[in-house]
């Protein structure tokens, strides 16, 4: 009997497909108005970005004689950003999907090459860390087209262009992640670590230095030379080595008409991809599989330090029971100060917490993301150096509002959503215990939420501090961050709930789902409706005459209005969530 066999890589692919597809099938049978409602949120946003984005473009592009370089610069600068942080997603995505993933485990112990393993993850962990990314830059890209008037076939090869344009941070990332894993117990390694983001850090500071024009140089030099200075800070993103570089050309050239040069700058782009991608999956597979051997037999990052074998050997032999207490006892021992927390709220507290600093993943994310937050911080006192009009300061204040309340969105989003989810199929142990599930659900809200609330709170404090507003301002915008992240702990904790995933232990499998495509978008809509609402009955008005003058009746009518939004978007998914892990049956 003679017959073919599928590759192990078609079947991987095809088994995943069919299995994404029976899940948005099962979506469509379970309920048709919540299918109906994300398809309306997803298109309303869509629509939103495409206007917003076509409608600067065209602000842009009035400008006589700098129209057309702010655009090259903003095209330029745009993805280059985005290729450093597609770089760092997809190296933390493959981390997580390569070493920190049950079915690559269960893969390795089949009868399929550790090439087909490897690749077939290759290409999930691109999909899971750039869909986000395909998703923000269409409407751009649409609305440039339109503002440029370009032929049809621009659309096509731009979408040509995107796809392979992922590619490359996507094979980077991956080798990155493999490296890191192979390497990261040693400790030149960790050393070399350090000093180089120490380093990228310190030369970021003094590159990025802002450049102040005064009024003497504005009349004695020619504008086009001020704005160049002006935007010096955004040379790196025109070096020619740089993919973003490559992708942005090929763009302009295509929308401009000079097809030769865009094929050009497709061209390289192609060719790196192939090259690259080539290497990456006939010969990363064998890195990988060793990675995954040193991951998962290694014991402490911090074994090759000296000092902390000593630490460690002290405490195995001291006598001390004080000595001993290692760092959970450590924190059992502080959640249970003078018996505030009864003893099964502490027992969860302590394994959330141990379950979030063992994830290296999680952690790291976290580290990431506050980090952005720092360099916002940073910036802030340099983007507000020139606003002397109290109408200006205010509109930027709201600003801030938003940006705040959109970081405090993604920390929702991507650490609170899966909470739930990430009990596995171990939730049934919780489930029969005396607190049951719903205590744990609650209890996994009120919990997120102090937390969030101490990184959130800071944030706005120390942001209005920069900006230079009084107390009653500051006490404003406090009171309504604390609304806030109430509010998108009960959204996230709520949709968590709703939508749970036992099966998969990635969380950035679980965000990337269905329910927390609804977390994020039902937040990006609860955020921009209420800054908007605040804006429009802001207390202090909006006329530069009228600005700093205290109206109540409008401060009383928007914060009622935003009271109860605030309830309203944030009950009813958490209500929604108790009563449908009340009747899950375990």
């Amino acid at each position: 009997m003679t017959g073919t066999f599928p590759s192990p890589l078609r079947l991987l692919v095809g088994t995943a497909v069919r299995s994404m597809w029976r899940r948005v099938v099962s979506l469509r049978d379970q309920s048709w108005l919540l299918l109906a409602l994300i398809t309306a949120f997803l298109s309303g946003y869509a629509v939103l970005a495409f206007a917003l984005f076509y409608g600067g473009l065209r602000f842009i592009g009035r400008f006589p004689g700098l129209g057309g370089l702010l655009v090259e610069r903003l095209l330029f600068l745009l993805f280059a950003c985005l290729f450093g942080l597609l770089l760092i997603s997809n190296l933390i995505v493959s981390y997580t999907n390569l070493f920190r993933n049950r079915e690559t485990a269960f893969l390795l112990t089949l009868p399929v090459p550790r090439q087909v393993v490897f690749q077939w993850k290759l290409a999930e962990s691109t999909v899971i860390a750039s869909w986000a990314f395909l998703f923000l830059i269409a409407p751009l890209l649409v609305a440039y087209g339109l503002v440029h008037q370009v032929a049809w076939h621009f659309y096509p090869m731009v979408l040509l262009m995107i796809g392979l344009f992922i590619g490359l941070p996507g094979i980077l990332g991956c080798w990155l992640a493999v490296q890191v894993a192979r390497f990261m117990d040693r400790r030149t390694f960790q050393v070399a670590l350090v000093l180089g983001v120490s380093l990228l850090v310190a030369v970021l500071v003094l590159r990025f230095r802002p450049t102040t024009v005064t009024e003497e140089s504005l009349e004695t030099a020619r504008v086009l030379n001020v704005i160049d200075r002006l935007l010096d800070n955004t040379r790196f993103a025109q070096f020619p080595l740089l993919p973003s570089y490559w992708l942005s050309s090929s763009v302009q050239n295509w929308g401009e008409g000079a097809v030769r040069a865009a094929l050009f700058f497709f061209s390289v782009l192609l060719s790196h991809v192939l090259f690259f991608g080539m290497i990456a999956v006939l010969w990363l597979g064998d890195a990988f599989y060793e990675a995954s051997s040193v991951v998962h037999s290694r014991g402490s990052l911090l074994a090759r330090w000296d000092w902390f074998r000593r630490r460690e050997e002290r405490r195995r032999r001291s006598s001390d029971p004080i000595a001993r207490l290692s760092r959970p006892v450590l924190l059992e021992t502080l959640l249970a100060w003078r018996g505030i927390l009864a003893p099964d709220v502490r027992a969860l507290i302590a394994k959330d917490v141990r379950v979030f600093w063992r994830d290296t993943t999680q952690w790291g994310q976290a580290f990431m993301l506050f980090g952005l937050l720092t360099v916002y911080i940073v910036n802030l006192r340099h983007f507000t150096r020139q606003l002397d009009s109290p109408f200006w300061i205010s509109l930027v204040s709201y600003l801030n509002l938003g940006a705040c309340s959109l970081n405090l969105a993604t920390l929702t989003t991507r650490f609170v959503f899966p909470q739930f989810s990430l009990e596995g199929k171990r939730v049934w142990v919780v489930g029969l215990a005396p607190i049951g599930l719903v205590s744990l659900v609650r209890l996994k809200f009120w919990l997120t939420s102090w937390t969030t609330l101490g990184v959130t709170l800071g944030l706005i404090l120390l942001s209005c501090s920069m900006l230079g507003l009084d107390a009653a301002h500051t006490l404003f915008f406090a009171a309504v961050i604390v609304v806030m992240t109430f509010t998108l702990n009960a959204i996230a904790v709520g949709l968590g709930a709703l939508y749970p995933n036992f099966r998969e232990t990635n969380p950035a499998k679980i965000v990337s789902g269905f329910g927390g495509t609804f977390c994020l978008v039902l937040s990006f809509l609860y955020i921009v409706g209420s800054v908007v609402l605040l804006a429009l009955g802001s207390p202090w008005g909006w006329r530069p005459e009228a600005v700093g003058e205290f109206r109540p009746y409008h401060a009383l009518a928007s914060g009622t209005a935003f009271l109860g939004i605030s309830l309203l978007s944030g009950a009813v998914p958490l209500r929604m969530g108790f009563r449908r892990v009340a009747a899950t049956e375990l």
